[in-house]
């Protein structure tokens, strides 16, 4: 598998105007109707997939495997947020980025995203693999 090269600093920005769904009362995550903590990471993680989509070849892809979320203000329904997605680091077949959510002037989130990139065909394979009869 010939990983392509990334380079510190490539970004990508994703935006979400706040609907019921989102909020942390319907997605059960708490009881107050603001933009739920895990629709901010869901946002994040897209934004960093956005950043590297360009220059994926067929056949790789790229899966999350950590994140860290500082969510310190709440979003109502009807706001847009932005998500901005920077590259970090690239370690190896690790990509780590930074995101930062806002609302307008406000900052909503800081999100600490760890991606890995992987063969697609494999990874599903051995997602498939591990929910077969035989895999256990």
């Amino acid at each position: 598998m010939e990983l392509p090269e990334f380079a510190p600093g490539t970004n990508a920005r994703v935006e979400l105007t706040v609907t019921d769904a989102d909020t942390a009362q319907s997605l059960g995550s708490g009881d107050v109707p603001v933009l739920g903590t895990p629709r901010v990471l869901a946002l994040a993680e897209a934004a960093t997939v956005a950043a590297t989509a360009r220059q994926i070849p067929g056949g790789i892809t790229t899966v999350g495997t950590r994140a860290e979320v500082v969510h310190s203000a709440p979003t109502p329904v009807g706001r847009t947020v932005t998500a901005l997605a920077t590259l970090a680091k690239v370690d190896g077949r690790k990509l780590i980025f930074e995101v930062v959510v806002r609302d307008g002037e406000t900052l909503v989130a800081e999100v600490r995203v760890e991606r890995v990139l992987l063969d697609r065909q494999r990874f599903i394979q051995k997602a498939l693999d591990q929910g077969s009869p035989a895999a256990g």
